[in-house]
């Protein structure tokens, strides 16, 4: 059951990370921006889209740590 967000709350969340992981969330949404752009027009043989397919393994390594985890608990 997807939950309602606000951006509000999103900005909130932003303002108190560290300046260095704002640039992971950044090309977290814009993998979903690319994603969501590809799958609307069936181009998921789209450069941004195979880009975000290679790139999936990296930032599952960065995102998949009990850290990462704790940071994001309560979204």
């Amino acid at each position: 059951m997807e939950r309602s967000v606000t951006i509000r709350q999103i900005e909130d969340r932003l303002r108190r990370l560290p300046p260095e992981k704002l640039g992971v969330v950044y090309d977290f949404i814009s993998c979903l921006l690319d994603r969501e752009g590809a799958e609307l027009l069936g181009k998921t043989d789209s450069d941004s889209f195979q880009t975000m397919l290679a790139s999936e393994q990296v930032l599952r390594r960065d995102w998949d740590r009990p850290e990462e985890d704790a940071a994001w608990a309560d979204l």
